[in-house]
């Protein structure tokens, strides 16, 4: 048998072997994907307010075709995560790929406002099939000893697409309008897909027990769970918050758009410098993955608190604190489910754990909006960082009653004994 067999065989158990780990051709397939969905997510988001009159008539019309991609992500990456368990997440991925290509390349063939529409909505139902899919790949291609690095690296590319979507997809609406942007990222997607069809190893589906509704309902209930989870909802509403209030804030404190646009890019470039360094310090045993998680939140927090600060000070260090909180959670929150997960129901685990997420980036923003109209943007953040801070303030507060407890009763025992 060959290299892809020895490799499917080894994956196939759940694991990578002791000692054994994929090469940087498997785990840049799978960050190259990573990347795919994020620069595919922004690249349009970012230049659909410029278009002309006929593509985007009204803002009403602007955030529809915002809502299409991320809407499709929400109804459909736990259900492709579930057929990721099934059929194996290989095929999952290539398929979301090609998928991707084939919506992408619909808007560059008819290039047509109507057709806008379609492709929006076929990306989104194609990401929604490959990102959970490499994120169970990442977990099951890795031994768990080095999945927090594993996730961190993986993170860090979906960043670095977060961070150039909007750059290089202005440049080439610039340059050639949305057709030549659809048209780079249908050849991204396709270049992508082949990259992952060869180096990718085959990972057959492992031996499920059945699962009614009930176990299901069981198991994302579970605090195992719902904490990491929680926390990635929250990390992303935080990130979601920064991109799009920051420059509000900086323009209000007469900042200009090179200003603000640089403390936004600031946030993205700390998130992207965290998170391998984050992987790694757990995988070294430095850090749990739930102080790493709780001290994200307290960042992410913090960063909020910092925005209501006036001047470019303020906005800086609310992009650094953000940027350092979503830089810890991100790899620890997928660790810490891909350890507590089975290795047979991983897709359906980070499908759903990548429902929370974007629930948290249409939140996040609704939740400061509602609270700044209804009094000021600074209260805004406020509700957010509060909402952030109560749950580690609360298991640091719960955890030194328990100790000093313990020390009361050992304090007994010394005495009567």
């Amino acid at each position: 048998m060959g290299w892809r067999g020895r490799r499917g065989g080894a994956a196939g158990s759940g694991e990578v072997g002791a000692g054994d780990s994929v090469g940087p051709p498997v785990m840049g397939a799978l960050w190259a994907a990573g990347f795919t969905t994020a620069f595919g997510a922004h690249a349009v988001a970012a230049s659909l307010g410029g278009a002309s009159g006929d593509a985007v008539k009204s803002l009403l019309t602007l955030g529809a075709l915002l809502a299409l991609y991320d809407g499709a992500e929400v109804l459909l990456k736990p259900v492709f995560g579930a057929v990721a368990d099934r059929v194996g997440a290989r095929p999952v991925l290539l398929a979301g790929l090609v998928g991707f290509a084939g919506a992408s390349a619909v808007y560059v063939i008819a290039d047509r406002p109507a057709w806008l529409w379609v492709a929006r909505l076929g990306q989104g139902a194609a990401a929604s099939a490959f990102s959970p899919a490499a994120s169970a790949l990442v977990a099951r291609l890795n031994p768990a000893a080095r999945h927090g690095r594993a996730f961190g690296s993986y993170g860090l590319y979906k960043s670095l697409g977060y961070t150039l979507g909007p750059l290089l997809g202005g440049a080439l609406v610039w340059l050639g309008g949305f057709r030549l942007l659809f048209l780079v990222m249908t050849v991204l997607a396709l270049a992508v897909a082949c990259w992952a069809w060869l180096a990718v190893p085959i990972v057959p589906p492992l031996p499920r027990k059945r699962q009614t509704v009930v176990d299901l309902a069981r198991r994302i209930t579970d605090p195992v769970f719902l904490r990491p989870t929680a926390a990635l909802a929250g990390a992303t509403a935080a990130l979601s918050v920064g991109v799009g209030f920051l420059p509000v804030t900086g323009a209000a404190a007469g900042l200009g758009t090179v200003a603000t646009g640089a403390a936004v890019s600031v946030l993205a470039a700390t998130s992207a410098f965290v998170q391998p360094r984050a992987g790694r310090a757990v995988d070294a045993g430095r850090i749990s993955t739930r102080q790493g998680i709780a001290l994200g939140l307290l960042f992410a927090a913090a960063g909020l608190g910092f925005a209501t600060a006036p001047g470019l000070a303020g906005v800086l260090l609310a992009a650094v604190c953000i940027g350092v909180g979503v830089g810890l959670i991100t790899p620890l929150g997928f660790a810490a489910l891909a350890a507590s997960t089975e290795p047979a129901r991983l897709g359906q685990t980070m499908g759903t754990a990548e429902l929370g997420r974007e629930l948290g980036d249409a939140g996040g923003p609704l939740l400061v909006a509602g609270i700044a109209t209804a009094t000021t943007l600074s209260l805004g953040y406020t509700g957010l960082a509060v909402l952030l801070a109560i749950g580690p303030l609360v298991a640091f507060g719960t955890g030194a009653v328990r100790r000093v407890q313990r020390g009361g009763r050992g304090r007994e025992t010394t005495m009567e004994g």
